[in-house]
């Protein structure tokens, strides 16, 4: 099953489809998507490491539009933005986000927008704390950009070496994935 999976995913990510599906993936996750654009990304990038700087810039874009979208929704529909929160489970309400920008300010954008934390917290959080827009965005392109970027050069680089180790350890490297991705989970909600 994991190796069909695994070659779906492959396949998709050297389909004509698949800068498209990037960019769509990496605007939603910004602001209402649940799954980050690295599940696209990266195998795209191993798929075709010459493009690699293309795909991060093709995702910092499309994220950074995104995180507008969510920016908006804290800031013009409240209501929304705080259901939003909720359903990501932060229920502690406007207060709570207003504290964040109050307390740590342009620092809740730089550290988790580098993070696999689910940027759309941040974002919604931001128009929810009504924090300076043209900040927000600068950041947002700052460290979306370092992020993605980052990932670009890790995998241009060692991508094909990592590739045969993943190829060759499919049901491990499943596991550590899904350790990540729980332990992300559980570190969004303490926060």
């Amino acid at each position: 099953m994991l190796r069909k999976l695994y070659d779906w995913v492959f396949s998709l990510a050297r389909s004509r489809h698949a800068t498209p599906a990037l960019a769509v993936i990496s605007f939603a996750e910004s602001s209402i998507f649940p799954v980050p654009p690295d599940v696209m990304l990266a195998p795209m990038i191993l798929a075709r490491p010459d493009k690699a700087y293309f795909y991060a810039m093709v995702c910092t874009v499309a994220s950074v539009l995104g995180g507008i979208l969510g920016y908006a929704i804290g800031f013009y529909m409240t209501d929304l933005g705080l259901w939003l929160m909720n359903l990501l489970g932060h229920s502690d309400g406007l207060a709570e986000f207003q504290h964040w920008f109050d307390r740590w300010g342009l620092a809740v954008i730089l550290v988790k927008g580098l993070t696999p934390i689910p940027y759309k917290l941040v974002t919604i959080a931001s128009g929810l704390a009504a924090f300076s827009f043209p900040v927000f965005v600068a950041a947002s392109v700052v460290t979306r950009g370092a992020r993605f970027f980052i990932e670009a050069w890790v995998l241009r680089r060692w991508g094909p070496a990592m590739l045969a180790q993943v190829e060759k350890r499919l049901a491990l490297w499943s596991v550590i994935g899904i350790v990540v991705l729980v332990g992300a989970v559980v570190a969004v909600k303490l926060l």
